[in-house]
């Protein structure tokens, strides 16, 4: 106990014990024990106040109470939490603004770049340059050891960081791991770092020296390795993550909060982002997750500041610089507009308003249907990336001949307008592939490049493929972007074969190539900033539909312009054709809050069926610690000591005058009653068909003022066009309350009166009901009409206390089925005791056999129609009978009761909720888990004790496909009857990522298997819907398996050349390579199964399969990795 309260407030204590003990105390242990402290502190506080020993030791037991319900097998997150609450208490920031004790520190670091070279004087690589304050700063915090997380703009310099971390390593003889979200990064960091340090590559398809000392990998390797508890995770010292802001990307978020989650404490954290709004809230996430300051340092200074232009009819009008936005640069532009536009013919002009036009849609949406011959993927707008309409900021990219006339005349004036002004090289981002390759050849008559750079070009080129066979060397896409290189014009996007998009990378590096139309993969994927950065349009598709460019995409593209210590502006440049964009929609996505960093966390089969086979970490512990429910951890400590205050107090009991209390029971039926009353009150009480029955000599049950009983009553006088009152009698309660006066109760009547609805408002019944055969003048003597009672009217007869008074139709509870005769006259215009007494005696005969009230009316009278109202007035009368049995119903202490038994309720509410809070439960991915859950038992991949079987086993290797789908293809052995060609034909449907492809042609084999691979995943996804997951069969099916490259899979494996396969198809070469490749990473994964499985056909079948497609251009090495 001693040596818990010692970590509970000694932080530094509490670090230096861990280590110590971290191998013989469990986190479950130090969990407890820090709860049992937080009760004994709690204890000892109560010892001072005045409770009674009775109160305390109820207090004690409600403590054991909830320590006992709190699951005992909780986390390391729990511990963390448990032992934060002091600091938790302290006050914190929702907004996720650093302050005292928080895990994200940043600021109040200034000084360390003034003392930088005595901080650090021996420092372990040195840069031939003067280094940044925020490189600073993260160098000296690297050498203390901590983690850091840097947050600033393209080409600021955040990989001299990353550079430190793994000189640090080699240093130290200790491992650093680089991470990077794209191959691409990958391979271009192994060659940055190749000549200066120890390094290995490892991604999907290549493994290089993976012993090194600093590895570069994908993120997903990282991943593989954690789940596996490879042996290299123990020699780690460092976990790079570059593009950390890659987290928000919806398919591979999810793998950087995994990672994150669960590298060992032991192992540095290094994050690289480009500048988001929430870093602190990122960082303060880590820390919490990971017990550990997260330094967070940065600059929103650009290396190279940026000035932005509107291009528009061969003119730059200038809207922005640095972070101003100027209007007079955008006015000049609208004013060109008009000017042109109100030159030509009616009717001509487009809006400039900022606001989305589809004046030139039509052109723009007329496809040619798919062609499968080659030349379909550089010509013709087949490609469903194409802009079809225009928006601000956009224009029509329509396929007629006029509209690409018009583009190449624009394209040949800004390229004109770049040279002339000395802005060259320029990357022109489009947003289609289809949209690049068209930009390209509108120009292909442009020539910017001199004889020397065309003789650089062509060396360069010949070497690069030279490594190619005859045949792969003459592939259209080739020659063809061989012929843009050399006349300087380059061409970038994942449609080109990998050997081609190196080659233009690197060119363009060199600076030889001085006009390049790329997508925005290059602004994420490749180090090559330009002097000028061109925005085709400000639109672009998402894979769902067009939508504006977001601030931060675009920040991550114009970043690319300007080159540092080349450049001392970089310039960014908005084509303008159809109409100028508005200045709020440019000033957003120009100067606008990027978008912030946030979970794209989701459950996976395959993760579950890893966590249940890893004893360190449950599936709870990975959904408590993702992004997505930090902030609701964060409050845990709070919660807790807040309950176990909770619990430490007095429990509040209600002392019955007759006997054991049934208040509780009570107040639930009153409660209930209350829910229904104001539906019934206005979907019956109020309707017309009610008040048909509201009239003279009707019994009804009417509010109480006073609250304490429903009363029993008869109408009077039915309400009218001028007077929207009823007058009623009510029998008032037989005890009444000690504690008012007539008078008190008459005024309190005329002051809650006063608080009822008055502004609902019937119109006048033209009817009197269906009672008409009842005459007035059944009375004892005829009357005028007149009412002379005053009201209210309080007396007494038969032993009872009643009221007359005014009532609105809100006031109505229930409208029984009896009616009584009575002596209207005697009652409102004589006032006849003797009328007052027949007329409460009848209602008292009412009365008189055991029920309070007398039957409602049935809902067919009322003419009820809707089924769920009908069950709520049948309910809400039953509660009315069940309520007026109740031995608590006329109580003289009903209302002090009735509040009692309400804070009694609360306080077991609260109760309820934070235990819930507490718990497991209220993790917002919990009911999606148990349904996974019971999907994988009901399938075999687990048993009811949650033990991985063989087939869970099998799906743990599955990383490239949905793995159900591919486990059961396995285990329902539809590879066996295929040849190997067949089987990586069929097994390309799990890689392929296309959604339109034109239709294969298919062998009666292949059409068989692919119905049978479908037909299963049908299966999967109907089983799925039955457990409640949000699946639609068909989408799942449609989503997991594309067979759009089936048969150009099958003709590749049996040997057919690249260039004839690419005729089989309108895929791009790119999407061909890199679907094959992944293949090749899928075949190895399915040999792996076929071992579990003890398959050794299948293991056979799948290494002939992986040989087969093994060849050529497809698996040619990466230049960056092999140099030219």
């Amino acid at each position: 106990m001693k040596i818990v309260t010692c970590l509970m407030y000694n932080p530094c204590l509490a670090s230096s014990w861990c280590l110590q003990s971290e191998l013989s105390v469990q986190f479950d242990d130090l969990f407890k024990k820090a709860w049992e402290e937080d009760v004994a502190e709690l204890d000892k506080d109560e010892g001072h106040s005045t409770e009674s020993d009775s109160v305390k030791s109820e207090a004690e037991a409600n403590q054991v109470d909830v320590l006992n319900t709190l699951d005992t097998g909780s986390s390391a997150l729990d511990e963390i939490l448990s032992v934060e609450a002091e600091k938790v208490d302290n006050g914190r920031d929702e907004g996720g603004q650093q302050q005292k004790e928080a895990w994200a520190v940043s600021g109040g670091s200034e000084w360390i770049a003034d003392q930088f070279y005595e901080l650090v004087p021996d420092m372990a690589i040195e840069f031939p340059f003067e280094l940044d304050t925020f490189q600073k700063e993260a160098i000296y915090y690297l050498e203390k050891g901590e983690s850091v997380f840097v947050a600033a703009h393209t080409s600021a310099g955040k990989t001299v960081v990353a550079e430190y971390a793994f000189a640090l390593a080699s240093k130290h003889c200790t491992r650093a791991v680089y991470t990077a979200p794209i191959k691409t990064i990958s391979n271009q960091k192994y060659r940055d770092f190749c000549g200066k340090f120890d390094v290995g590559l490892l991604t999907g398809d290549v493994s290089l020296r993976p012993e090194a000392s600093c590895l570069i990998m994908t993120t997903e390797i990282l991943r593989s390795m954690l789940y596996r508890g490879a042996d290299i995770i123990r020699d780690i010292e460092w976990v790079i993550f570059d593009e950390v802001h890659y987290v928000n990307d919806v398919e591979r978020g999810v793998v950087w909060e995994e990672v994150i989650i669960m590298l060992p404490r032991h192992i540095n954290i290094i994050l690289l982002s480009a500048t988001v709004p929430n870093t602190i809230e990122f960082a303060d996430w880590i820390g919490r997750t990971k017990q550990k300051k997260i330094r967070v340092t940065g600059t929103t200074k650009r290396p190279v500041p940026l000035e932005h232009c509107l291009f528009y009819s061969g003119e730059l009008y200038k809207i922005c610089e640095g972070e101003t936005f100027i209007p007079l640069g955008l006015k000049a532009a609208k004013d060109a507009y008009k000017k042109k536009n109100s030159s030509a013919t009616s009717g001509g002009t487009g809006s400039y308003s900022g606001s989305s036009t589809v004046q030139d849609g039509a052109r723009g949406q007329k496809r040619e249907p798919f062609n499968r011959g080659k030349q379909n993927k550089h010509s013709g707008p087949q490609n469903f990336g194409n802009y079809t309409g225009t928006g601000w900021g956009n224009q029509s990219n329509g396929g007629g001949q006029n509209s690409w006339g018009s583009r190449r005349t624009t394209w040949l004036m800004l390229i004109d307008k770049l040279s002339k002004k000395s802005l060259l090289p320029a990357v022109i981002f489009g947003f289609s592939k289809n949209q690049c390759d068209k930009s390209a050849d509108s120009i292909s008559g442009t020539d910017l490049t001199s004889s020397s750079e065309k003789s650089e070009i062509r060396v360069f080129c010949d070497k690069a493929f030279s490594r190619l066979k005859g045949s792969d060397r003459n592939l259209p896409q080739v020659v063809r972007v061989q012929s843009f290189l050399c006349r300087g014009i380059g061409v970038h996007h994942a449609g080109l074969l990998p050997i081609v998009k190196e080659v233009v990378e690197m060119l363009f590096c060199r600076g030889v190539i001085k006009v390049l139309f790329s997508t925005e993969t290059f602004a994420m994927g490749v180090n090559a900033p330009a002097r000028t950065v061109v925005f085709d349009t400000l639109r672009k598709f998402d894979g769902k539909e067009f939508r504006p460019v977001l601030p931060g995409e675009y920040t991550q593209m114009a970043g690319r312009a300007g080159r540092r210590g080349l450049d001392k502006i970089g310039t960014v440049i908005v084509m303008c054709r159809d109409e100028i964009p508005g200045e709020r929609d440019l000033e957003h996505v120009i100067t606008g809050t990027p978008t912030k960093l946030e979970s794209q966390f989701r459950l996976t089969y395959i993760m579950i069926l890893h966590l249940l086979r890893v004893e360190e970490l449950k599936v709870e512990d990975m959904l408590k610690r993702s992004f997505a429910e930090f902030h609701s951890q964060k409050k845990l400590p709070e919660q807790q000591q807040l309950l176990l205050r909770k619990l430490a107090q007095p429990k509040k009991t209600i002392e019955c005058i007759k006997g054991e209390p049934a208040i509780e029971e009570y107040y639930e039926m009153r409660a209930e009653a209350e829910a229904h009353s104001e539906q019934i009150s206005k979907a019956v009480m109020q309707t017309s068909a009610a008040q048909k029955f509201l009239t003279p000599g009707r019994v009804v049950v009417v509010k109480s003022q006073s609250a304490q009983d429903h009363l029993l009553g008869v109408v009077l006088k039915s309400s009218s066009a001028n007077n929207k009152q009823y007058i009623v009698l009510l029998l008032k309660p037989d005890v009444p309350s000690m504690t008012q006066s007539p008078s008190d109760r008459s005024n309190l009547q005329d002051k809650k009166g006063a608080d009822f609805d008055q502004g609902y408002v019937l119109p006048p019944k033209s009817k009197r009901g269906l009672e008409e055969d009842y005459r007035i003048s059944a009375g004892p003597r005829k009357g005028s009409g007149i009412i002379n009672i005053t009201l209210p009217h309080h007396g007494a007869a038969a032993g009872v206390t009643f009221e007359v008074r005014e009532a609105e139709n809100t006031e109505f509870l229930c409208i029984c089925n009896s009616k009584i005769k009575l002596d209207l006259p005697g009652l409102l215009e004589f006032v006849s005791n003797a009328a007052f007494s027949h007329t409460v005696q009848q209602l008292l005969k009412l009365k008189s056999n055991g029920n309070k009230y007398p039957p409602a009316l049935d809902p067919k009278d009322l003419k009820l129609k809707d089924m769920d109202l009908v069950t709520a007035y049948d309910k809400w009368t039953h509660l009315l009978q069940k309520m007026s049995q109740n031995k608590c119903h006329e109580c003289i202490k009903l209302e002090e009761h009735i509040k009692l038994a309400k804070e009694i309720k609360k306080y077991k509410e609260e109760v309820n909720a934070l235990q819930f809070e507490l718990s497991n439960e209220a993790l917002l991915q919990m009911p999606e888990f148990q349904g996974r859950i019971d999907i994988l038992k009901e399938i075999g991949y687990i048993d009811e004790d949650l033990v991985v079987q063989i087939k869970g086993r099998v799906a743990c290797e599955m990383n490239s496909g949905e793995e159900l789908i591919c486990t059961e293809c396995l285990f329902e052995n539809q590879l066996d009857d295929l040849e190997p060609e067949e089987a990586v034909a069929l097994m390309s449907a799990f890689v392929f990522q296309q959604k339109n492809t034109s239709g294969p042609s298919l062998t009666s084999k292949l059409s068989q298997a692919k119905q049978r691979l479908y037909d299963t995943a049908i299966r999967l996804g109907d089983l799925q819907a039955e457990f409640k997951l949000p699946i639609t069969p068909e989408e799942y099916a449609q989503e997991n398996l594309k067979f759009g490259l089936v048969e150009v899979v099958y003709e590749w494996a049996k040997g057919t050349p690249f260039a004839d396969i690419c005729e089989l198809t309108d895929v791009p070469e790119g999407l061909i390579v890199r679907t094959i490749v992944r293949l090749d990473e899928t075949c190895r994964e399915f040999k792996t199964a076929a071992a579990i499985m003890g398959n050794s056909s299948l293991y056979k079948k799948m290494e002939s399969a992986s040989n087969a497609i093994k060849r050529d251009i497809v698996f040619a090495a990466s230049l960056y990795i092999t140099g030219v």
